[in-house]
């Protein structure tokens, strides 16, 4: 008889993960920010900001800058960067292939709006493969690094933590997932993988080697 799978849930992460969308989103939110008078670059940007809430980002901005945000600050980053999005957006190299070669249940996790992946993922083709299965940071009461997004996705879809496995790009999310007890696995597609590894994660650097290291021979 063929052996139970390891893990029965795979979480993934959006943004970085899903869907290539840090070099776009950090590039857009370097020029707002340049712009009301915090010079900043994109490098700065996927430093000091990826992988946060964006309420956790904007305190960040204030504390930075030293006076509260222009009033249309929100506004006018969201608008840009989608505009970005439809322009640029596509999905993480090998992800569709990935996804097809992992026969277990799947979801999304992340500390983006909900609104927002939803026209993100369904520009790359992904939104119909996650829909009903997508949690964001507004459904907990502390978004990751804290371990409460990756537990409550969890839960309600019936899987104790240590059947999960999580697909992380960023140090925090890691860091979340390790203190869900779960397994964290760290794609480090275009970036340096000792902060990941640090965290806790075992790290891969290109998606079709993903199924294989979950466990998953197909």
């Amino acid at each position: 008889m063929p052996s139970t799978p390891r893990f029965e849930l795979v979480i993934f992460d959006c943004d970085g993960v899903l869907i290539d969308s840090e070099p776009i989103a950090n590039r857009v939110l370097a020029e707002c920010l340049t712009g009301i008078g915090l010079p900043t670059s994109a490098e700065d940007s996927l430093r000091d900001y990826k992988g946060h809430s964006w309420p956790v980002c904007l305190a960040l901005f204030e504390r930075k800058l030293g006076r509260p945000l222009p009033d249309s600050f929100a506004a006018d980053f969201y608008r840009r960067m989608l505009g970005a999005y439809e322009r640029e957006l596509v999905a993480v190299p090998g992800i569709h292939d990935a996804l097809e070669r992992i026969p277990t249940l799947q979801c999304v996790a992340s500390n983006g709006r909900r609104a927002i992946m939803k026209v993100t993922l369904a520009k790359v083709g992904l939104f119909e493969r996650f829909a009903g299965r997508i949690f964001s940071a507004a459904d907990v009461a502390r978004p990751k690094p804290a371990p409460d997004l990756f537990l409550h996705a969890a839960a309600r879809l019936g899987i104790e933590p240590a059947r999960c496995a999580v697909i992380e790009d960023s140090p925090h999310g890691v860091s979340a997932a390790v203190a869900a007890g779960m397994t964290a696995f760290g794609y480090a597609g275009s970036e340096s993988p000792g902060p990941l590894a640090t965290a806790g994660a075992r790290v891969f650097s290109a998606m079709a080697d993903l199924p294989a290291a979950l466990g998953f021979s197909c």
